[in-house]
């Protein structure tokens, strides 16, 4: 079954841009709330869990406002991108996720990244 891209937008009241990129795309950044261990060889980074390990590439960047990985052993059209942008009406910085999932599992990625993003907004000092 083919996987269907869907959008999730996360609002940080009060968060320094270079501190959230920081958490987005370092080891020791996404290490706080991503996965347990991450590294890096050329634009691969290598993901940790458990005794799981996943490696993705980027495929995209734009310094503080965008990252894209493609996970390399995954479909080559999916990928997941964190996306940061200011909300214009409140100033606020938000976070948006693009990711793929089989639509019978859509809301359970959606839950993940819930969780996931509490720990980062924890991390933050948020």
């Amino acid at each position: 079954m083919k996987k269907e891209k869907y959008h999730i937008e996360y609002v940080f009241d009060v968060v320094s841009r270079r501190s959230l990129w920081n958490h987005l795309t370092t080891p020791p950044g996404l290490a706080l709330w991503f996965a347990e261990d991450i590294s890096i060889n050329d634009n691969k980074y290598i993901f940790k869990w458990d005794k799981q390990e996943e490696e993705a590439e980027v495929v995209f960047m734009k310094p503080e406002t965008s990252v894209r990985f493609r996970w390399v052993d995954g479909d080559a059209s999916t990928y997941f991108e964190f996306h940061i942008h200011t909300i214009e009406l409140t100033g606020d910085t938000a976070l948006e996720i693009t990711d793929f999932a089989e639509p019978e599992e859509k809301q359970d990625a959606i839950e993940l990244w819930d969780s996931q993003i509490i720990e980062l907004k924890r991390t933050l000092g948020i």
